[in-house]
């Protein structure tokens, strides 16, 4: 049935527009997202953690891009290495770590405090915690999902070989992706040691930037859309710009610094490290 209805909007649509394209993969992509983020809702809901979705995150752009991988919308046979390749490689190996490292920090851990405000304001205004989390934790999130996706969709709509725009967002991406790796391993040794325990890291490259892991992914996407700069069709790589601005928002105003930094407004040394650090862009000294 939804391929029928698939193919429905691609012939309405296709017909109405000045260029021939598959169209119908957005909707496709629409419906393999609202099946996942549904899953892990119903797995969320069984383990009684909605912190389970930051897990499923990164997952979720790995199985967009092997299903476009597979689906090949673009009808063009696969023949040398082009830039879908490169991208998909580059989200693929983003988002297996991320999950990865995340699963083994947070798995069997008590829900993060993020979702315990969640659910305590959910409390407050009388809404059911299902429906609480099934439409600002969940289906929220796909919907991010599928705007951040957006030059991911696009590089499989129209191939092209890699040229030095591709080669320069593949760099830039590498940045990122050591900006946020690192970072990460950096924060979860000191962790593990017990003497750090309430102390602030400042070291490695926290004392560039108070959050070099967001600063990375940034960068990663930025990178990943700058691969996706030389499509066939502009209105594709202007539209996948929406991706990485969406997300250096969310990391940047939403639910990355800012939401964790309040949890640090009474915590002297981390407003000392505030005064001394940037929040977001590196500062090399």
């Amino acid at each position: 049935m939804c391929r029928a209805i698939s193919e429905k909007m691609r012939t309405i649509i296709t017909q109405n527009c000045c260029f021939s394209m598959d169209i119908s993969v957005y909707f496709n992509c629409l419906l393999l997202i609202g099946a996942y983020m549904l899953m892990v809702f119903v797995l969320g809901q069984w383990r009684k953690n909605n912190g389970i979705v930051d897990i499923f995150w990164g997952l979720g752009f790995v199985v967009i891009t092997l299903f476009l991988l597979i689906d090949n919308p673009s009808g063009i046979a696969y023949s040398g290495w082009q830039s879908r390749h490169l991208v998909s490689l580059a989200v693929i190996i983003w988002g297996v770590r991320l999950a990865s490292h995340i699963a083994i920090k947070n798995w069997g851990q008590p829900e993060d405090w993020r979702y315990v405000n969640f659910r305590n304001d959910w409390r407050k205004r009388g809404l059911p915690q299902w429906l609480g989390a099934l439409l600002q934790v969940y289906l929220l999130q796909g919907l991010f999902m599928f705007v951040i996706a957006l030059p991911i969709i696009h590089v499989h709509l129209t191939p092209e070989n890699p040229g030095i725009i591709t080669l320069v967002g593949a760099l830039l991406w590498l940045f990122g992706f050591y900006f946020e790796s690192v970072g990460d391993y950096q924060k979860q040794v000191f962790k593990q040691d017990p003497a750090n325990k309430g102390k602030i890291l400042t070291t490695g490259l926290w004392k560039y930037t108070r959050h070099p892991n967001y600063f990375g992914e940034a960068v990663m996407w930025w990178g990943i859309w700058l691969m996706t700069a030389q499509l066939a069709h502009p209105w594709l790589t202007l539209s996948g710009l929406l991706s990485p601005v969406i997300l250096t928002w969310l990391l940047t105003k939403v639910s990355g610094v800012a939401m964790l930094e309040r949890k640090y407004t009474e915590n002297a040394d981390y407003q000392e490290y505030i005064r001394q650090t940037p929040a977001f862009f590196p500062r090399f000294r």
